[in-house]
């Protein structure tokens, strides 16, 4: 009776955080970036023509990407509506999966943290960032993930049902984001039997029933969308995959230690504790005799980290969504360090408590600075950054003290004290500016509210964002001068600031008025006149 009140105490905070860090404030500011309103808005056309095969952007075929987030961004709208906050909601109840996974996972393998383990997992940064975003990036790394941790469940256990699920996953993921699901899967296999010195490994995991259901999984919709669309194999595999991978094709060149700084801000507030698991890790191959559960599967988490960050940091095209199937092995490893440290009940050494609680506290400043932080690109020194300072170092200092108590590493939960107020500052304080300076949204209402009747949308020398967002918002095709579609008829254009010559010359011989601006984002409305003759 006594466990299964405890189980259910987990599930009820598991799902309040859950609830928290990635479904709370979820319309608070709108679509941001080129990425998040053009998935949103491919999956409302596809939803719009009730099209399944097809991805599609202004009445288009659009290659770019497998189709999993858009099947569930359509599943969203039908239910709620089409909205921005509904575009979102695949990434959080993604990562509400992984987060429960990672509890099950946990439950064997570090009982008796199981629950911290899981809500380590939910309260990672990257995992909270990119579970509030309408991108592929959780849909990926949520499935790629899950499958690893069946992988590791067949592999401990040796129940065939965690390896028809380890197939079943890794299909998902490349219906998320295509081939690099399973070459990164095959890699790491590969890689871990190498060090366990075991080759049979990989050919018990090459098991027909389970490459079956990978194929039953993904090829029907390759093979429909490369019947409907011929030219699919040369967009997606060619040019989205190995283009992209190999060349700066899409102007994403970073240096080659890109994603090592990206990798540990992801996995704040928890990277002094992976930190520490891994350094304190002096072996990895095996097997070696009376080896214990926890050295193989840390074996097998430093592999699934690493490789990840190895690989697409040979990529020619860096983003940092590319990293995101790396977090939970990260997370996984601070949680055998601190399973280990409970068994033998030992406290946190001091500049370990010191240095993970300041990290722990330190995105509070830019958290209640987030205004500044986007208004002005900097972080100016007063009262607001001074008291903000103060507070991390309060929290800090506490949980440092906390840690260093008789409570040891079971005061560990206290670190998500900082992370709920650093999201709840960035919701309520920062999204009026996030939504005034990165979303199309406020742009998309000023014109619905000034327009007397609908009329045609163009844009002239504005970005992929704002073009894209208002497409979006507006649910209509947004016509763009540079690229020669002029509409004919009266249509509104949005324009940057002081930009009446440059359209005069686009446009000769048709009247354009001046309507308004848009100040934050530094564009202007204006009403072209139709064609005469």
């Amino acid at each position: 009776m006594k466990q299964r009140s405890l189980i259910r105490t987990d599930w009820l905070l598991l799902a309040g955080f859950c609830a928290f860090f990635f479904f709370f404030g979820l319309p608070y500011f709108g679509l941001v970036g080129a990425d998040e309103p053009r998935y949103a808005q491919i999956a409302s056309e596809m939803l719009n023509r009730y099209d399944w095969i097809t991805p599609l952007l202004g009445g288009k075929p659009w290659l770019e990407k497998p189709p999993l987030y858009y099947w569930q961004a359509m599943l969203a709208y039908s239910i709620f509506g089409v909205s921005d906050w509904a575009a979102r909601l695949p990434s959080a109840v993604d990562a509400t999966l992984l987060v429960v996974a990672t509890y099950f996972f946990s439950r064997k393998f570090t009982p008796r943290i199981a629950l911290d383990s899981a809500l380590m997992a939910a309260s990672a940064a990257a995992t909270i960032g990119f579970a509030r975003a309408a991108s592929t990036d959780m849909p990926l790394a949520a499935m790629f993930s899950i499958a690893m941790l069946a992988w590791y469940f067949w592999y401990d256990t040796g129940s065939q049902w965690f390896l028809l699920a380890f197939y079943f996953f890794t299909g998902m993921g490349a219906l998320a984001k295509g081939p690099v699901a399973p070459f990164l899967a095959a890699v790491i296999l590969i890689i871990f039997a190498v060090l366990r010195r075991n080759s049979k490994l990989l050919w018990r995991t090459l098991w027909l029933p389970g490459i079956l259901l990978f194929l039953v999984v993904t090829l029907p919709w390759y093979i429909a969308v490369q019947i409907r669309n011929p030219e699919f194999f040369r967009v997606f595999i060619l040019q989205h995959n190995l283009a992209r991978f190999g060349s700066n094709l899409y102007h994403h060149k970073e240096p080659f230690w890109y994603f090592v700084p990206v990798t540990l801000l992801g996995l704040l507030p928890w990277t002094v504790l992976t930190l520490v698991s891994i350094f304190s890790f002096r072996r990895i191959s095996g097997p070696r005799e009376g080896e214990n559960r926890n050295h193989v599967l840390k074996c097998f988490l430093l592999v699934w980290l690493i490789v990840p960050i190895l690989f697409f940091s040979i990529s020619q095209s860096k983003l940092p969504g590319y990293i995101l199937p790396a977090i939970p092995a990260g997370v996984l490893l601070a949680a055998l360090y601190v399973q280990r440290c409970t068994a033998d009940e030992r406290r946190p050494g001091l500049w370990v408590a010191i240095f993970h609680s300041t990290v722990a506290a330190a995105p509070i400043v830019p958290a209640l600075m987030i205004q500044y932080l986007v208004l002005q690109h900097r972080l100016p020194w007063g009262r607001g950054a001074a008291i903000s300072v103060v507070l991390a170092a309060i929290l800090a200092i506490g949980l440092t003290l906390t840690l260093r108590s008789r409570l040891g590493f079971a005061g560990l939960r206290f670190t998500l004290v900082p992370v709920a107020l650093a999201v709840l500052a960035v919701l309520r304080l920062g999204a009026p500016a996030l939504d005034a300076t990165l979303s199309a949204r406020p742009i998309a209402n000023e014109i619905s509210a000034m327009e007397k009747q609908r009329l045609p949308l163009a844009v002239f020398q504005v970005s992929r964002e704002v073009e894209f967002g208002l497409a979006f918002y507006r649910n209509e095709i947004v016509q763009r001068y540079e690229a020669g579609e002029i509409p004919s008829s009266e249509h509104l254009l949005i324009a940057p600031a002081a930009s009446q010559v440059a359209i005069a010359k686009a446009v000769p011989g048709r009247r354009v008025s001046y309507l308004g601006s848009f100040a934050p984002q530094g564009l202007d409305y204006y009403w072209v006149g139709a064609v005469t003759h």
